[in-house]
């Protein structure tokens, strides 16, 4: 029984053996996998430049591309325009706080001078020193009229409106000058023509007060000018106007068409019989009106401190008068640099030149002949009907009208512009 178990066991440990063995020897075969690597895109020369570059800790040299040397110089004036409009704007709120702060103190001053001139009999009555008050009166009307001439001079309402002008006219070169940049081919002419338009404005709306600053009482009121001179001679299209529609007729190109030119001719012409010519008018109107209060409330002041000097001297006379005329000073007063007078004449000169700017765009895009060089005459159209607040259909409709007018011989009852 012990042999036949033991042999049992042998045989039963040699088949286990045998299992493993067959086990670890017949192992399953595995497909073959290829593996194709993907291929990768070709790197340019100057990708591979920089690639290596990178790994030897090389500075990279000629790998991005530069800007062309007129962006460069288009973004050089692009940053002088922007600080012109920061510069622009700060003065501006300086000189609106000066005609504030100058208004209410000279308005203040005067009627206390006119009090302590109007109570000083009452008070000297009482036995208090009339000498003191008759000082104080006279110093204080002496200031204000000081103050007065000063302020009449520069006309700190008509200042402030001069830099609001010149920071929209930045802003608006600022546009272009991006537009320009963005398109990705500016010219050497675009770059001379930006720097031109930057010295324009400078020239137009100075920064400083003394010795460059615009004449507040000009003789004659003449239209603000803010844009480069133009050496474009208009009476040479003028005279040549028929010849050259004539050799046109029923040909279009560009946008532009025989129609499209005498309508723009006709536009051109209202602006400046009428709107134009009219605001010249109000400027004039106005320019006067400001002349006359710049002088009175000078002329008051000094009655008032002349006479406050005579108070209790001649009877009452000399506290009324200078009491009334102090009164009157600081009314005047009010009324120049309180309802911004100096303002009011330089919005008349700045809408008066941009009228006078819109006509000679008109007129120089017309006189040139060859219209494939012109801009594009629905997208000019369409500027110009804009710029004066009218839809296309309203434009044309004027300049229809115009022409009748014009045929009949009676004038026309219409201004240009309805923003205005």
């Amino acid at each position: 029984m012990a042999s036949l178990r033991s042999l049992s066991l042998f045989s039963a440990s040699h088949s286990s053996k045998t299992s493993t063995t067959n086990a670890s020897i017949h192992i399953p075969k595995l497909p073959n996998l290829r593996i194709s690597a993907t291929k990768l895109p070709k790197t340019s020369t100057a990708s591979v430049k920089m690639i290596e570059q990178l790994c030897l800790n090389q500075p990279i040299i000629n790998v991005i591309p530069t800007e062309s040397p007129l962006k460069s110089q288009l973004h050089a004036i692009l940053e002088a325009v922007a600080d012109r409009v920061e510069m622009h704007n700060n003065i501006r709120q300086q000189r609106d706080n000066w005609n504030s702060l100058f208004l209410n103190s000279i308005n203040l001053i005067t009627l206390t001078a006119s009090a302590l001139a109007a109570s000083a009999p009452a008070v000297g009555s009482l036995g208090a020193p009339l000498l003191a008050l008759k000082v104080s009166s006279a110093l204080l009307f002496s200031a204000a009229t000081g103050m007065l001439v000063m302020v009449n001079k520069i006309q700190p309402s008509q200042l402030a409106e001069e830099q609001r002008n010149a920071a929209r006219l930045f802003k608006q070169l600022q546009t272009q000058i991006q537009s320009l940049i963005l398109d990705g081919a500016p010219t050497q002419m675009d770059v001379d023509s930006a720097m031109e338009k930057v010295l324009a404005l400078d020239k137009a709306y100075p920064l400083p007060l003394l010795g460059v600053m615009l004449e507040k009482f000009p003789k004659t009121f003449e239209p603000a000018s803010w844009w480069p001179n133009s050496s474009e001679n208009y009476e040479s299209q003028t005279k040549n106007e028929n010849t050259y529609l004539d050799a046109k007729q029923g040909r279009e190109s560009n946008g532009w068409s025989d129609e499209l030119e005498a309508e723009m001719r006709e536009v051109a012409e209202i602006v400046k019989s009428k709107d134009a010519e009219d605001y010249v008018r109000l400027g004039n109107l106005v320019l006067k009106v400001n002349k006359i209060l710049a002088t009175s409330g000078p002329v008051l002041s000094g009655i008032a401190a002349l006479s406050s000097a005579f108070v209790g001297d001649w009877s009452s006379a000399g506290m009324a008068v200078a009491a009334a005329a102090g009164s009157l000073a600081a009314a005047v007063n009010a009324l120049e640099h309180g309802g911004q007078i100096g303002m009011v004449f330089e919005m008349y000169r700045n809408t008066a030149g941009f009228f006078g700017l819109l006509e000679e765009s008109i007129r120089g895009t017309l006189e040139e002949k060859e219209w494939e060089k012109r801009e594009n005459g629905e997208v000019f159209e369409r500027k110009v009907a804009l710029k004066l607040g009218r839809s296309l259909s309203q434009l044309r409709q004027l300049a229809t009208k115009s022409a009748a007018a014009r045929e009949e011989g009676i004038s026309m009852d219409e201004f240009a512009s309805k923003l205005f």
